[in-house]
């Protein structure tokens, strides 16, 4: 697979490296002059130097990405010389190149300006016999002596041609179909190289504006959470609550409450910061965290009349908060959704020692989910009750991301009283999905 002629080495050079006239006539540029063409900039330069932009090439230390595949274009199409050329309204910029220096050039200099108006495979054997090149510097030996052309357009998913993958030679040449198709697949992975850079780059600016937002929250939150802890405090201290033990009761629970919820708002927006990728692991006591969760619930339990009977007397290994979070969440659902079935709730949480793992259960008395729903709610905003059912469909969607985040799975099911069985298992071993949970 290659061309059908003699070639020298890769590394030979058809034209002196780094040609000063081809970074001068750059630099002389100006964004007004006329293109290779003849025409002024049009609406399709402006696209195209728009869709440059966002790949951010121009000025950057060359791609090893990149570099791999001109290199990779010169060996399988049999030339000493490859490039990628991305192409402007004004200039031509090799951002990789084998067989010669990368440089700058202007777009009326550029070879391969004079096709990507019309993108598409280009094979010219003998350039000084094709009208597009034969008075090009490049071929009459102005800025070098280019005989054999081909080149193939770099297309954005978008469909904007915003340069091509060439390669050449001072020789006369051809291309098999082999190496034709072969340099157009390296000129569409060239796009896919230049399109994971730009996912990349923009998902380490979207975390790190996150991550900014979740410092703003976490100051925001925790201003008034200290005020009204301190509040509490000042009164459970005061002599007038000698005298009333009733009140001490309730302002010490109101400050083991506000105490939870600002461990649990630090932790939380850690781990968001994160990306949910590192739980904290450590042994944590199911029946413990229960309790914390029905002390958080105490209201609504007691406002439903519900009843809530634990099995849990079984250490697991997770994040203590995280799983806090999760069952106030399972919980929570079970009561809300059973009231909403016109039923006076009774939920039953349970730990199943596996082989490898734990198995939590939370049961409830209300409607079961639908089949082709229980899968779908777990997603974020989405909903399986009515308008007047409070909520707006994060829930079970965040806790699908923290039990993703310990390597474990979740699901619903029916309850042996015909409700909802929300469950979810943890492994024994604490395996971390840090992409699920990102």
């Amino acid at each position: 697979m290659g061309r059908l002629c003699a070639s020298r080495p890769a590394c030979a050079s058809p034209f002196p490296i780094g040609s000063r006239r081809c970074n001068r006539r750059a630099l002389g540029s100006s964004p007004g002059r006329t293109t290779a063409g003849g025409n002024v900039s049009t609406a399709h330069d402006v696209t195209r130097r728009e869709a440059i932009a966002q790949y951010r090439l121009v000025g950057e230390p060359p791609e090893p990405d990149l570099q791999g595949l001109v290199e990779l274009a010169a060996t399988v199409c049999a030339v000493p010389t490859a490039v990628i050329n991305i192409i402007d309204d004004r200039m031509q910029h090799q951002v990789a190149a084998v067989g010669i220096q990368a440089a700058t050039c202007s777009r009326e200099d550029s070879m391969c300006a004079a096709v990507i108006v019309n993108p598409g495979r280009v094979v010219v054997p003998d350039a000084r016999l094709d009208s597009r090149f034969a008075a090009n510097a490049f071929v009459t030996g102005e800025i070098a002596n280019v005989r054999f052309y081909a080149s193939s357009p770099l297309i954005t998913p978008d469909g904007v041609a915003i340069g091509t993958l060439c390669v050449f030679d001072d020789e006369v040449g051809e291309l098999s179909d082999a190496s034709s198709r072969a340099l157009d697949l390296l000129a569409h992975q060239v796009i896919d190289v230049l399109e994971l850079r730009r996912v990349q780059r923009d998902l380490v600016e979207s975390n790190a504006q996150l991550e900014s937002f979740a410092a703003q929250v976490s100051h925001d939150l925790r201003n008034p959470l200290t005020a009204l802890t301190g509040f509490l405090e000042l009164a459970a201290d005061s002599p007038e609550m000698a005298a009333a033990p009733r009140a001490a009761r309730s302002l010490a629970r109101a400050e083991a409450a506000a105490g939870r919820m600002s461990a649990m708002v630090a932790d939380l927006l850690d781990f968001a910061r994160m990306g949910g990728t590192r739980p904290h692991l450590g042994e944590v006591d199911v029946a413990e965290t229960v309790d914390a969760v029905l002390e958080d619930l105490d209201g609504a339990l007691v406002a439903t009349g519900a009843t809530v009977t634990v099995d849990a007397e079984t250490f697991v290994r997770g994040d203590d908060t995280l799983l806090r979070v999760l069952l106030q969440n399972l919980i929570a659902n079970a009561v809300k959704f059973t009231v909403a079935a016109e039923r006076v709730p009774e939920v039953r949480v349970s730990v199943e020692v596996l082989p490898d793992g734990w198995r939590i259960t939370v049961d409830d008395n209300g409607d079961a989910v639908e089949p082709e729903m229980r899968e779908r709610v777990f997603e974020p905003m989405q909903r399986n009750h009515g308008a007047d059912v409070q909520g707006i469909g994060i829930g079970l969607a965040t806790c699908r991301r923290i039990v993703d985040a310990h390597g474990g799975s979740i699901g619903l099911d029916v309850s042996p009283t015909g409700g909802t069985r929300a469950w979810f298992v943890l492994p024994a071993a604490g395996r971390q999905r840090g992409a699920a949970a990102a």
